[in-house]
């Protein structure tokens, strides 16, 4: 039998997935699992896009463009307008979800052994990404007890070789929730120009932004504009996560023709979804707004509720709808696959993502796990009053 590739091995497992065969087996001993590990939004996609879905008459569902449909590009230009993000159509190129756009990315500015550097906890589909296409990913720590602030540029000084191609942001945060600063994002602008890398800025949040201050886009620094690839996604803002449409904006033309080489290979994004992303950028002002006030009210409410179990901790996040949160156990990872396998309060139970899954670092996340706040407040209530329950119960307590 021959062997599989190094680099299946290589690559991590999905810690927001890699415990679904136990929730799984829980599913079938009739015990209600909530959910809080996934990013799936359970609030309903606009009636636009599903309208759209209805009104599909086609006799060929044909390929479209290996940069996406026009039409579509044309109106995410005016939809990036109202965040100040002033684009032209030819810099938009859609992909088959963000993820592809994070992958493209890569495949067209990086050669293997070329090094990324990226603050963690982080996304671990960038991880494997960087497996996938030879690059090196090198991470700087920030920390749950500064509110995962983004660390000192002498620490990303420190990490920089002659390999460092570029730095790695994702604005908002996924898994933190944390929201970058004017001056972070000026530090970033700043290093970058210094050693001429690219900013790969993956801002798929940006319409769940908790803060007074003014949202700061990678594509709003002065002086960099040819460094900078952005990455989007609708999956979240218009909960169409199964419809795999995002894009990759950039306007550095070497780069757009070195990123068409690699849609072109896998032929087109997706049509269907296409035309009801197109649909959706018609989405009324005030279901984005509800959508926003119903995030808000949820991230008060499970942070409040965290932060009253004893032992436990979790900063405020102020953008997306994610935090990463400290528990009083020994191992966050036995504690995620406890709660599925051995634990249950009154036939419900809790699935969360250990957060070391999030680090490259060993060692670092090994009491902390991240929560998705994407189900309805009394989902919600029900899961910390489980998830109190169960620390209770866990051998494994340090408090």
């Amino acid at each position: 039998m021959p062997n599989i590739s190094q680099r299946g091995i290589s690559m991590p497992a999905s810690p927001i997935r890699k415990l679904v065969p136990l929730a799984n087996q829980a599913k079938a001993k009739g015990i209600k699992v909530y959910h809080l590990n996934i990013g799936q939004p359970d609030l309903p996609t606009p009636e636009v896009a599903l309208e759209a879905m209805r009104k599909i008459d086609r006799t060929v569902l044909e390929y479209s463009p290996s940069e996406g449909i026009r039409s579509f590009r044309e109106k995410l230009v005016n939809y990036y307008a109202k965040f100040h993000i002033m684009v032209d159509v030819d810099d938009i190129i859609i992909t088959t979800g963000g993820s592809e756009a994070v992958f493209f990315s890569f495949m067209a500015c990086l050669d293997p052994g070329d090094e990324i550097i990226i603050p963690e906890p982080a996304y671990a589909n960038y991880m494997a990404f960087a497996i996938s296409s030879g690059a090196v990913i090198k991470t700087v720590p920030s920390s749950i007890d500064e509110g995962f602030a983004l660390p000192s540029m002498e620490r990303f000084e420190e990490l920089i070789t002659p390999r460092t191609k570029a730095i790695l942001i994702c604005n908002p945060n996924n898994p933190t929730g944390y929201l970058y600063t004017q001056k972070e994002m000026n530090q970033l602008r700043d290093i970058v120009k210094k050693y001429d890398l690219f900013l790969f800025s993956d801002e798929v949040y940006r319409e769940f932004c908790y803060t007074g201050a003014p949202y700061i886009s990678a594509f709003h620094l002065k002086g960099i504009e040819n460094n900078v690839v952005l990455v989007d996604s609708v999956s979240k803002r218009y909960s169409e996560c199964g419809i795999r449409i995002g894009a990759l904006i950039c306007k550095n033309k070497m780069v757009r023709e070195n990123v068409m080489k690699w849609c072109q290979a896998r032929l087109s994004p997706p049509l269907i979804g296409q035309i009801i992303a197109e649909a959706s950028l018609d989405t009324p002002a005030d279901y984005m707004l509800d959508v926003y006030n119903e995030y808000v009210e949820r991230r008060k409410f499970l942070i409040d509720g965290l932060n009253r179990i004893p032992g436990c901790y979790s900063p405020i996040p102020m953008g997306a709808f994610y935090t990463v949160a400290k528990l009083p156990v020994d191992d966050a990872d036995k504690f995620c696959a406890w709660c599925l396998s051995e634990f249950e309060y009154e036939g419900q139970t809790v699935m969360m993502a250990p957060a070391s899954g999030f680090y490259t670092t060993p060692g670092l996340g090994k009491n902390e796990v991240r929560m998705a706040y994407v189900l309805k407040k009394e989902d919600l209530a029900n899961a910390l009053m489980v998830l109190q329950k169960a620390l209770e119960a866990y051998p494994g307590r340090t408090l």
